[in-house]
């Protein structure tokens, strides 16, 4: 529902009764500045919230596992207000521990002080941030010379020359195109590697962090493989920089966990991993290495809201009590088979079904057919959205159920056959 953004779709009961709380209404009418001034209760709700382990237990077909809120590995947070500033503050982040290690240990320099405050180098050094064609990560300066989905986001907009490497364009059915999909892999990974030689010797700009989504959302819901996300680690260890994941969208319960990552069984947790959207707030999980040594390098005088937590807390809690994350898998199981049976009825107008729990899309036959399906589902009371250039992405609520399903599945029926 609206951009990934509702977890527990409208008016929920338990949302309405944390804002009816007189001790949640006093802590919305008096928002702190984070920065400075947070409450003393600031650092416990962080660690009872956003640093909560294990706090729900699921079973997939009597298959029970542990799900914690914080990601495995990742033991620290920084809180901001959305996606776009997560991202951008993530960058810095990820610019200051590069250039801490290249400093080993010692003060700054006189010059490097004085040459910052003029945006010239040594103070202010070239590095650059690896993204991939096709990606989103917001719409600040910084962030926009990651995204590269729309031309409209970017237009008149002054760029970062940074390495833009490719992320890999699969082929539909995925059991039935395993060796092309695995060259695939191959081949944007070396192109991966390809760049980073580039910009630290050709360049002079040597990359300092690499970001991408564990599915490209606003690029097209395009998917990659485990098998490349462990390996494009590698590839990023080996030129000692930072992985960020940005989970903005994928994150908060819609792909069936918490967080998408965690399907790829990568070798050790991401350096850091963004957040907003579903989580109602934005922010970064990070590794001990990135936390900076000093203090007002990240910052500002937000620095997140404890408004937004009150939700959170509240979302979490009734992801346990109505074992959301298990509902998640099981409907888009029961989404995807139908899905996919369709397509095979109407394989003249959509094709390559794919998802992670109900994080689902499929492409169409052309950008007018997916626009004309978009229109149509509306006037049937549905809310679908565009994404890349003729995919149609479903966004529903942690909430959304098999009922649910069956009345997208028969209007969307009904659309086709027309």
């Amino acid at each position: 529902m609206q951009i990934s953004s509702m977890p527990l779709g409208y008016n929920h009961p338990a949302m309405l009764e944390a804002l009816a709380d007189p001790v949640n209404q006093r802590i919305i009418a008096n928002r702190p500045a984070l920065g400075v001034f947070p409450g003393k209760d600031w650092p416990n709700r962080l660690r009872d919230v956003l640093l909560k382990k294990e706090f729900y237990l699921g079973a997939i077909e009597k298959n029970y596992y542990f799900e914690q809120l914080v990601p495995p590995g990742l033991s620290h947070i920084t809180t901001m207000m959305c996606g776009s500033c997560s991202n951008e503050n993530a960058f810095k982040n990820i610019f200051i521990w590069y250039a801490e290690k290249q400093r080993q240990g010692k003060p700054f320099t006189k010059e490097e002080i004085e040459s910052c405050m003029m945006n010239q180098i040594p103070g202010s050094p070239r590095y650059s941030i690896m993204s991939f064609k096709g990606s989103f990560h917001g719409r600040t300066l910084g962030c926009l010379s990651t995204t590269h989905s729309k031309y409209i986001h970017k237009m008149d907009i002054p760029a970062f020359d940074w390495p833009i490497a490719s992320f890999p364009e699969y082929k539909y059915p995925l059991e039935e195109n395993v060796r092309e999909n695995k060259q695939e892999d191959k081949r944007c990974l070396a192109e991966v590697e390809e760049l980073f030689e580039k910009y630290k010797n050709e360049k002079k700009v040597p990359v300092a962090g690499v970001i991408i989504e564990p599915i490209q959302a606003e690029g097209g819901d395009n998917h990659a493989s485990p098998e490349f996300f462990q390996e494009l680690q590698r590839v990023t260890r080996k030129y000692g920089a930072a992985l960020l994941i940005d989970e903005v969208q994928t994150g908060g319960g819609p792909t069936g966990k918490m967080w998408c990552h965690e399907y790829f069984n990568l070798d050790t947790p991401p350096d850091v991993m963004t957040f907003s959207k579903k989580m109602q707030l934005g922010g970064y999980y990070h590794s001990e290495d990135l936390k900076p040594k000093l203090s007002y390098r990240v910052f500002n005088t937000w620095m997140g809201d404890p408004s937004k937590v009150i939700l959170l807390e509240t979302i979490i809690n009734t992801i346990k009590k109505e074992n959301l994350l298990d509902r998640v898998t099981c409907v888009g199981n029961y989404l995807l088979k139908h899905l996919m049976d369709m397509q095979k009825e109407h394989s003249n107008v959509i094709s390559a079904v794919r998802g992670r729990g109900t994080f689902i899309a499929f492409n169409c036959s052309s950008p007018e057919a997916r626009d004309s399906i978009i229109k149509k589902l509306a006037t049937k009371g549905i809310q679908t959205g565009g994404c890349g250039s003729q995919a149609v992405r479903l966004r529903p609520a942690l909430t959304f159920t098999e009922h649910h399903a069956d009345i997208f599945l028969d209007a969307l029926r009904s659309v086709l056959k027309k």
